[in-house]
């Protein structure tokens, strides 16, 4: 089992910054890739950003790309979203995720161990 817990959301105005955490425990040696997805009041949960555990390749959303940077700190098993210039649609709960396959995804449902999610709210 791998526990997930994210922490840095908040309120923030439109144009400003913010950084989430997520924090890994359990079986870590079993973790292939890790995500961010976010989820907007009555919409789908979408994805954000991906990073490879091991090799640090990393994925984005064409929404986020240029904005947000993801990255993972091994040895602190954390990882991270850095979020700049930040748009009132990127208002949402923000959630970190886990998948044992190899294999980048950017499908939710590909992901086996996900966190309690943090809110990010953008004021325009």
């Amino acid at each position: 089992q791998v526990q997930l817990v994210e922490s840095g959301g908040g309120l923030v105005q439109a144009g400003d910054s913010l950084s989430l955490s997520c924090a890994v425990s359990g079986r870590t040696f079993s973790i292939a890739v890790m995500g961010w997805f976010r989820q907007a009041p009555g919409k789908e949960r979408e994805f954000v950003a991906a990073i490879l555990w091991s090799g640090g390749s990393t994925y984005y959303a064409d929404s986020v790309k240029g904005r947000f940077t993801i990255s993972r700190d091994n040895a602190k098993n954390t990882m991270y979203l850095e979020m700049n210039s930040l748009k009132a649609d990127d208002t949402a709960v923000y959630y970190c995720a886990a998948r044992k396959c190899l294999a980048i995804s950017r499908a939710a449902e590909n992901f086996g161990s996900w966190g309690q999610g943090t809110q990010v709210t953008v004021s325009s």
